[in-house]
């Protein structure tokens, strides 16, 4: 497999021309059939990759580190509280050294106007490419998989509806690098996309300018809209998801007055009922259930959510494959 994209930085899809994620959307079909077939696949031979986490991660270090074993390479992890980061040491020097030792650094770091911003201070200094495992802004790795699993079920996306709405959570404040990526992303494939949220859960303004104007340059739509029916309303996929109000409150406090005004808006039986009837649900996981998102849904007919999940494996090898691949 030759690694067309070799030495290509992995931070924003919006980096990507529309036929180069057509083409990582093609390599991981044929690697999930090649994983599901039992073939080899090392296409990755002695290669090494470094995988830096600032936060807490499951599908994402386990994809990442499990996909560079099945592609024949060894992934390092780094926890960064254990890494001289946690003394100060600059995004450069570390992007030169880790550099320096392997063949591809992935990272994933969630502060608010700092992590988006360190992943491209590394790609300044890294002499291979910086895969970017969820920032403050973006979630490629997320939204590939994502584009993936839609097109699963619907290979024509065109006139697609699909309805991004924010849900009640406790868990923690989540970043808004999820809905941001599929708010830029799914339009260029031609979805008509509603995003829902309460006042107060916005997103910045650039990205929604950028999402208006992704959509209208590929016969999609993007809606805005503070009513929760009104985005469940005979839509084809659903995604309830929580975010944070980062744009508005930089605070970092899980639960706050503004949070607690909105526990109505929670992924139900009866928000499904209005969906098309043949609707999926998707989530990036781990989901708040009970707050989010009821048991009956997400582990209902609807569902979708084991199959997204999984198909982060196959996208991640292979963005490693197609950035970092041997020849």
């Amino acid at each position: 497999m030759k690694p067309l994209f070799k030495g290509k930085h992995f931070i924003t899809l919006e980096d990507w021309k529309k036929t180069e994620i057509d083409k990582l959307l093609e390599v991981s079909v044929d690697l999930k059939k090649k994983f599901y077939n039992n073939e080899d696949t090392d296409f990755l031979h002695n290669k090494t990759a470094f995988l830096m986490f600032f936060e807490q991660s499951t599908r994402t270090r386990n994809s990442m580190e499990a996909g560079i074993a099945q592609l024949g390479g060894h992934a390092n992890f780094l926890d960064t509280s254990t890494m001289q980061i946690s003394h100060g040491e600059s995004a450069k020097d570390t992007a030169v050294i880790l550099s320096s030792y392997g063949h591809g650094i992935a990272c994933r770091n969630c502060f608010w106007e700092i992590g988006n911003q360190f992943l491209n201070d590394m790609a300044k200094h890294s002499t291979v490419p910086i895969m970017n495992l969820q920032c403050d802004l973006y979630h490629p790795m997320q939204g590939l998989a994502d584009l993936m699993t839609i097109k699963e079920f619907h290979p024509q996306t065109k006139k697609l509806k699909v309805s991004i709405i924010w849900a009640y959570a406790t868990s923690h404040k989540k970043p808004i690098s999820v809905p941001l990526t599929q708010i830029l992303l799914f339009p260029r494939y031609g979805m008509d996309v509603t995003l829902a949220y309460p006042k107060g859960y916005d997103m910045p303004d650039w990205a929604v300018e950028k999402a208006r104007k992704n959509a209208l340059e590929n016969g999609g739509s993007f809606t805005i809209t503070h009513n929760m029916e009104e985005a469940y309303q005979n839509a084809d996929i659903v995604i309830p998801k929580n975010w944070g109000s980062w744009v508005n409150n930089q605070s970092d406090a899980v639960v706050d007055d503004l949070l607690e005004s909105y526990k109505s808006w929670k992924c139900t039986e009866e928000m499904i009922s209005i969906a098309n009837p043949n609707v999926h649900y998707m989530h990036a996981l781990p989901a708040d259930r009970g707050n989010e998102v009821v048991d009956s849904v997400i582990d209902g007919k609807h569902s979708i959510v084991y199959q997204e999940a999984e198909n982060r494996l196959h996208t991640a090898k292979a963005v490693m494959a197609m950035t970092i691949g041997n020849k």
